[in-house]
């Protein structure tokens, strides 16, 4: 592939991920200077009439039915899949050994051995120069980006201490409808995998340190939901109303758990969907034995820093701003102050990975990287199922 040429991408999926893909595809050339320029060539979607509306609406050149049909085709490079996880496993894996470049949602998959089959697929495909990358995209986040250089820079000393929170509540009112993300089959889990996987890396990602074991308790608040949306299906009724039909949750509504990571900090992990008022509130706080460093999505163009050398009478939490050009990303946006939202995260995301592939380096959170984040999943789930004994990461 010629290092000044496009990069043809075929998208799996049309919806919330695919909307936004589909922006960051089509933006990141225009703000960033890429090796390759991103083409959008082919959105796949089971439905012809619904995925062809999407193209147009996204700005995709054609549309196929089947993604297989993607995978075929000579003029598609890349392969994004953001369709339920258990469709991951087996797209990833034929897109890599068709020697397709892939990028794929988090969480990597529905288990541990889907995640392990999909990296061994990207470890063989990588020997050929075909790259891999999991889409943890608030790892793109300014802030953040910012959070892990300072860490990084020691200007927190010592880690001791991690908190991290992802917090939403659009499943509080318990009529709203049944949808794929609350059936384990498809979603693998509820708010641990979609929310708390994210909380997981992003705690790895500024900290450089892995989480080796946990104590975990999960609850499904709701049992049972009307049908609606993409599970109607389903059938049964009962406990939403006799004359509505239902369907069972069968995947948590919240997660908490205390961990350890390698390097001797200990945590405290929360993911719900279930925090009325708390639209979409990712927290991260490190506490080190020079200083502490707080970030909330909800405000994200900031971080709150304390310094602990200070002297007495002039220390407390200050907040940084984190548009200026010196910021991680923020050169190639708008002048100082003015702050950038979630969108942009993508387009970083797309950035990093045509970066990589352009130089030949492999891209990260690399599949491996989200494979670590799998069995931690894995590791919160048995131990939730095992009355909250401490349970070891594998691997």
């Amino acid at each position: 592939m010629s290092s000044s040429g496009p990069l043809r991408v075929g998208m799996v999926g049309y919806a919330f991920m695919g909307a936004a893909h589909s922006h960051a595809w089509r933006t990141a050339s225009r703000f960033f200077d890429l090796p390759l320029v991103p083409e959008l060539t082919a959105l796949a979607g089971r439905n012809a009439v619904a995925a062809r509306t999407a193209a147009d609406r996204m700005g995709w050149s054609s549309v196929e039915t089947d993604w297989r049909r993607l995978i075929e085709r000579d003029d598609i490079d890349l392969i994004d899949i953001c369709t339920p996880g258990d469709t991951h496993a087996q797209i990833a894996i034929a897109a890599l050994e068709a020697g397709k470049h892939v990028l794929c949602e988090k969480p990597l998959a529905n288990s541990v051995p889907e995640a392990e089959a999909m990296t061994a697929a990207a470890e063989r495909a990588a020997a050929d120069g075909v790259m891999a990358m999991c889409g943890f995209t608030y790892r793109r986040t300014p802030a953040l980006a910012l959070f892990k250089q300072m860490i990084a820079n020691g200007e927190v000393g010592t880690i001791r201490q991690v908190r991290a929170q992802y917090l939403q509540d659009w499943l509080s009112d318990e009529n709203a409808p049944l949808t794929w993300r609350m059936d384990k089959e498809k979603a693998g889990s509820g708010a641990l995998g979609d929310i708390g996987a994210h909380i997981i890396d992003a705690s790895q990602f500024v900290t450089g340190q892995q989480i080796t074991g946990v104590s975990a308790l999960m609850e499904t608040f709701v049992a049972r939901r009307p049908l609606g949306g993409d599970l109607v299906g389903l059938g049964g009724r009962g406990q939403v109303g006799e004359d509505v039909p239902s369907g069972p949750v069968t995947v948590d509504d919240a997660a908490v758990f205390t961990a350890r990571f390698d390097g001797g900090p200990i945590g405290v992990f929360e993911a719900t969907r279930f925090a009325l008022g708390r639209r979409n509130a990712l927290r991260l706080e490190v506490n080190g034995s020079l200083g502490s460093i707080a970030f909330d999505f909800e405000d994200m163009n900031t971080l709150q820093y304390y310094d602990g050398t200070n002297e007495p009478g002039r220390q407390g939490f200050r907040r940084i701003l984190v548009t200026e050009p010196e910021h991680p990303y923020v050169s190639h946006w708008w002048p100082a102050g003015h702050g950038l939202g979630y969108e942009h995260g993508f387009t970083h995301q797309v950035v990093d990975l045509v970066t990589a592939i352009g130089s030949g380096e492999q891209p990260t959170p690399s599949f491996a990287d989200a494979l670590g984040v799998q069995r931690v999943l894995a590791a919160v789930e048995a131990s939730a199922g095992n009355n909250s004994t401490w349970q070891f990461v594998d691997g």
